[in-house]
């Protein structure tokens, strides 16, 4: 039977078209509360924008649902049926992969040999360079990304091309959901449009659920089907994209700040 839903959080959601669930979610590090009670779902082929405010615990349930780190109490059901993510290995053997601002690109290697890291094709002694780069540049080319050169090394690559290899790095294993922290971060307009577009992409063939963590409410809104806020640990709004808009986020934002400030000042 499943727990009762506190007052102000959205009700858990049923299997019915979800293809990731949690269910009060919490995570606990000692005295310190990340997540208090998280309740989400993530629909096949779609596109989840997860908001709030520094330490509101976006990074912690991305953690949590990758595998790295296991959740304090809750319950978590991939296509209907319950996991336990034991470790990053374990989710991707489940289909979960996720891509972090920090990309785990080696920029001394090239693009092809990035795309295969720790899967490469060997023909016993040999590893077969050649198969390889064809199949990452056919790959790339599927994508839609624009690469001049799959024997660059990605340390010659701009921002938005390295993070558009880490992303195509993630879907070449055909993960079932795809976890992007920041893909937008730190990045110009053009930049950022190569990300844009190509989660649009993949938005469109619908192949994979991607949840995509990022605080540029504008660019939330144009590339995703549905928001979800965190704050205080829990989820506090769950809406369709165009059904809210960057002002109303930011006023939901600033609220809570407000409220915490008035607490903060309250008991000092």
């Amino acid at each position: 039977m499943t727990p009762a839903t506190q007052p102000g959080q959205p009700e858990p959601a049923n299997a019915g078209g979800d293809i990731l669930r949690c269910e009060h979610i919490a995570k606990n590090y000692g005295a310190v509360t990340a997540l208090t009670d998280v309740n989400l779902r993530l629909e096949r082929g779609e596109v989840l924008g997860l908001i709030g405010d520094n330490g509101a615990g976006k990074s912690t349930l991305l953690k949590i649902l990758c595998g790295f780190q296991p959740p304090s109490s809750g319950r978590i059901f991939l296509e209907g049926r319950e996991v336990a993510l034991k470790s990053v290995d374990h989710a991707r053997s489940l289909g979960i992969d996720a891509v972090y601002q920090d990309l785990a690109l080696v920029n001394q290697l090239t693009v092809f040999q990035n795309m295969f890291l720790n899967r490469e094709k060997v023909r016993w002694p040999l590893v077969r360079n050649g198969a390889m780069r064809k199949e990452a540049r056919e790959h790339l080319d599927e994508m839609g990304v624009q690469i001049p050169s799959v024997n660059s090394p990605v340390a010659m690559l701009s921002g938005g091309q390295r993070q558009a290899v880490a992303v195509a790095r993630s879907v070449f294993s055909n993960p079932k959901i795809l976890l992007l922290d920041e893909p937008l971060a730190a990045m110009g307009v053009k930049e950022g449009a190569i990300i844009l577009d190509l989660i649009t992409r993949l938005k469109h063939e619908g192949n994979v659920s991607i949840i995509i963590i990022a605080h540029n409410y504008a660019q939330v809104l144009e590339v995703c089907d549905r928001v979800n806020m965190i704050q205080g640990g829990k989820i506090t709004l769950d809406k369709r994209a165009d059904e809210t808009s960057a002002d109303e986020l930011t006023e939901m934002v600033v609220a809570e700040y407000r409220r915490a400030l008035e607490e903060r000042q309250r008991s000092a």
